[in-house]
């Protein structure tokens, strides 16, 4: 965080909220054995391939839904936040010698119950985790979202004296009620409001990014509360300048309604596979670099169609398997397992996507930079 050590600040201890980390976040895949256990040694390489020497993640971000959390035990995430936590102050270590800028380490926190929830706040507070990601939505005893932050998470930290930051995650495919399948805009208005609750992760269509958008307007500074992409591909078409007449005017008109809010950054699940490809392209977006925005739109689009698949005429997508296995292909990690509920690849699926990646590897290093294409870190 850009800001004097907010982990240790009392609750009340700002006047003006510090602007958070900005860029690109990557949301780790967990590597499982055939128990589902975490596998310590490959998971860490998996960090450190994320990190890509300080040319991959501003943020790593564990124990999230690319990393299968729901699907893994409440000890295996408490597990996976130590190692994140652990590893990100090694990477720093190596950063901070080396001159560069460090990157953070956020914990996904969301468990299936209130209580379970808040041991795994306690849990990062307890590992110094930079930041924590709550998917209100997904808790299953949660009736009032508001209360439980006023009460239960506030108190949590008045008692402990200290917080960690909180990021609100709005996913619809993890809702615990399909009725209510995104946060109200008021609620995070009002969440926004607390001192510890920096941002939110959005992943979901544009109209519904829009309106967290301008629901963060109300601050006068630009990353006071913080919009992350979640749905990754979105960021051509947020930072897209427009050319013609009618479309300068709707682009007037768009930023004329958020003030000026854009997003500060991008989760992006596929930058497991290409961590500084994603870099890049987030840099591009940002500064409106339209001829690499175009380069990297349709290597993003290839490879997002190698993850899904044809099942009995249904599409499935198979998008985390696909990470996991191209990361075996790569030599990063030994263990392709997907949690069990997790659609896998047969082997046949495995071959074809090796093929097709191969190929799509060859085109990325034609087109791109040498120090701008991912590769396994020593």
């Amino acid at each position: 965080m850009n800001a004097p050590n907010p982990v240790n600040a009392s609750l009340f201890g700002y006047d003006i909220r510090p602007n958070v980390r900005r860029g690109l976040s990557i949301p780790s895949i967990t590597v499982l054995d055939e128990s589902g256990k975490i596998i310590e040694k490959e998971q860490r390489k998996v960090f450190q391939y994320n990190a890509q020497e300080g040319r991959g993640a501003d943020i790593i971000f564990g124990v999230g839904t690319t990393g299968e959390y729901n699907r893994i035990s409440n000890d295996e995430r408490q597990k996976l936040i130590h190692i994140l936590s652990d590893e990100v102050k090694k990477i720093n270590e190596v950063l901070i010698n080396q001159k560069k800028s460090p990157i953070e380490g956020w914990a996904g926190v969301t468990a299936e119950t209130k209580s379970l929830t808040l041991e795994n706040i306690e849990c990062a507070l307890d590992n110094r985790t930079d930041a924590v990601v709550i998917a209100p939505l997904s808790i299953g005893d949660l009736d009032d979202v508001v209360s439980f932050f006023h009460r239960q998470i506030s108190d949590l930290f008045e008692n402990r004296g200290r917080y960690v930051p909180v990021f609100l995650y709005d996913n619809k495919d993890i809702a615990v009620d399909p009725r209510r399948s995104h946060l109200k805009t008021f609620d995070v208005k009002r969440l926004s409001r607390l001192p510890y609750v920096f941002g939110i992760k959005v992943s979901a269509s544009r109209h519904v990014l829009g309106n967290y958008m301008r629901g963060a307007s109300h601050y006068n500074d630009q990353g006071e509360f913080a919009i992350y992409i979640g749905n990754a591909l979105l960021i051509f078409d947020v930072f897209h300048l427009e050319r013609s007449i009618w479309g300068q005017i709707k682009e007037y008109w768009n930023r004329f309604l958020t003030h000026d809010t854009f997003p500060i950054g991008v989760v992006a699940g596929p930058g497991n596979v290409l961590p500084r490809e994603w870099k890049r392209a987030w840099h591009a977006c940002y500064t409106g670099d339209e001829h690499l925005m175009g380069i990297y739109r349709n290597i993003f689009k290839q490879f997002e169609r190698l993850q899904v698949v044809r099942e009995e005429g249904k599409i499935v997508d198979k998008a985390l398997a696909c990470f996991k296995h191209t990361m075996v292909i790569d030599g990063v990690i030994t263990s392709d397992r997907v949690a069990n509920g997790t659609p896998s690849l047969s082997e046949d699926e495995k071959r074809k996507l090796s093929e097709s990646y191969q190929r799509l590897k060859m085109e990325i290093e034609e087109t791109c930079p040498a120090n701008w294409v991912s590769r396994k870190t020593k």
